[in-house]
């Protein structure tokens, strides 16, 4: 059986690995293979940002892009055909410290030290993303590049001032140019396939590069595991010890990274990363800007992907009551055959979904928004910043011009045993004038539409309640004689994401 190395690009060469399990994580071959004890691991789930290494590739246009993740849930051969960028990479070839790492010895942004090298990988990438000429990033931007980064000891407001003041330091050299030659060479054109030598684990790993040969692959192979950011199925190997079986990688596919508009829809290919489909749905829509921002963390979106999120039919998952609202349907494939399912009927039941065997989710199409359109999302957590809602609403309604509901869409995650739709609710509302009586009525109605259960995260009683007054503050938000702009309505800082405008639909 034909086998390939792993080839990536580490400290200006390329390292070849042939013996790793597949779901060897990147951090375990750091600390146990490469001894590089600079890369820390904490929770070995993503969440504490301790392991966060940069990963380079190349996008459709040859271009460098860099990604902060979690390499606790990074499988290895992933890492193929890119460079990977960890904290004892950073120090210049005279001993000089990065102006990161110099910058948070001055601002004395460490103390215990364990999360520091997390923190220095975050920010080093957003040095690298952020325009020298244009000032130091907002600060609103600095706290949504460490949001996947915990500290315990110091506080953010050290750290924070660090990011302000890394850009003041000189320059250090970082060669894009000869690092995009290096991955063009490492490129693959065909199916990357992977068995490690190690004959304990019999796992294959593929790798296609092509819509139609992962299309293929996947109708061959139907009980293969489809892997994409592995923010989910990461977890089920570093917590779970489960074995995964035979890989299929969506990762390397560029045809199903592509987003298009045209005049009625939005489509967002199935393996673009979370971050790069936020960014895309907040154009359209910036009433999702805070969700955006909210969603897991900066890591975690550039690894996880719009499909994975969809597919996985999480009950939790914050994509999808918001793109269940917005009539969004998915196009999905078997071979060389689609069809398009309205994401509203994909999910039948608890984990559930309407897949078939050897079918997968190649896009989502999200119908592009218009001036009768009246739409909100709200995440309800513990905390702000990197939680799992408690409940997550979204609601989208169209009013003609005497203000008459014509059409109500309602969708909450956290509520049932899948993402749902109220539909009790939406009749409450549909014909009806957008008044303060005719939504008092559908609060009353999403009782009958859901039954949710008490959890760790909220109560029964909890969940019924909030969901009755998001109802109303949507209402309060969007009535026609005292509508609130966005911007006015957001306790926290608006405009992390600086391209985003506040304008109303």
């Amino acid at each position: 059986m034909t086998t390939q190395t792993i080839r990536f690009l580490w400290r200006g060469a390329v390292r070849e690995i042939d013996d790793a399990p597949a779901t060897r994580t990147v951090l375990q071959h750091l600390r146990e293979t490469e001894l590089c004890t600079g890369t820390k691991e904490g929770c070995a789930e993503g969440d504490c940002g301790a392991c966060t290494v940069v990963v380079g590739e190349l996008d459709e246009a040859g271009k460098l892009a860099l990604k902060a993740v979690n390499a606790c849930i990074q499988f290895l051969p992933t890492l193929d055909s890119r460079a990977l960028f960890t904290v004892e990479d950073l120090r210049g070839a005279d001993g000089a410290l990065h102006p990161v790492q110099q910058a948070l010895v001055d601002c004395h942004g460490s103390q215990c030290g364990f999360c520091t090298p997390g923190f220095v990988m975050s920010l080093w990438a957003l040095y690298h993303a952020h325009p020298n000429d244009a000032g130091p990033p907002s600060r609103d931007e600095i706290a949504t590049a460490i949001s996947g980064n915990l500290c315990r000891c110091t506080g953010y407001r050290p750290i924070v001032d660090a990011a302000e003041r890394m850009f003041d330091y000189p320059q250090p050299s970082f060669d894009r140019a000869a690092i995009e030659a290096s991955l063009a060479q490492l490129r693959r054109t065909q199916t990357f396939e992977y068995r490690a030598t190690d004959a304990s684990d019999a796992s294959v790993y593929r790798a296609p590069v092509t819509r139609a040969e992962f299309a293929r692959l996947r109708a061959a192979n139907p009980n293969a595991r489809l892997l994409a950011g592995s923010t989910d199925i990461g977890l089920w190997v570093t917590k779970q010890f489960r074995d995964l079986g035979d890989i299929l990688f969506i990762g390397n596919v560029d045809e199903l990274k592509r987003i298009e508009r045209d005049a009625q829809h939005l489509t967002i290919g199935a393996a673009a990363s979370l971050e790069d489909a936020y960014a895309a749905l907040t154009a359209d829509y910036p009433e999702l800007a805070e969700l955006w921002t909210r969603f897991a963390s900066r890591p975690i979106r550039n690894a996880g992907t719009i499909g994975g999120n969809v597919a996985n039919g999480s009950p939790i998952g914050d994509s999808m009551p918001a793109l269940i609202a917005l009539n969004a349907e998915l196009v999905l494939q078997h071979g060389d055959k689609t069809r398009t399912v309205p994401l509203d009927a994909f999910y039948l039941a608890y984990q559930k979904t309407a897949l078939t065997a050897g079918e997968f989710v190649a896009a989502i199409r999200v119908p592009r928004p218009s001036a009768d359109l009246r739409f909100r999302t709200y995440k309800v957590s513990k905390r702000y910043d990197q939680d799992i809602s408690a409940v997550c609403a979204a609601f989208a309604i169209r009013l003609d011009g005497a203000h008459r509901v014509t059409d109500a869409r309602i969708a909450f995650g956290g509520m049932a045993a899948t993402p749902k739709r109220a539909s009790n609710a939406e009749a409450a509302l549909t014909g009806c004038d957008w008044t303060e009586a005719s939504v008092r009525a559908a609060m009353a109605a999403l009782d009958s539409d859901f039954q949710p259960l008490t959890d760790m995260r909220a109560s029964s009683a909890y969940r019924a309640k909030v969901a009755r007054n998001v109802l109303l503050r949507f209402y309060l938000e969007t009535r026609a004689d005292a509508p609130l702009a966005l911007a006015e309505v957001n306790a926290f800082a608006y405009g992390a994401h600086a391209s985003v405008s506040e304008e109303q639909p």
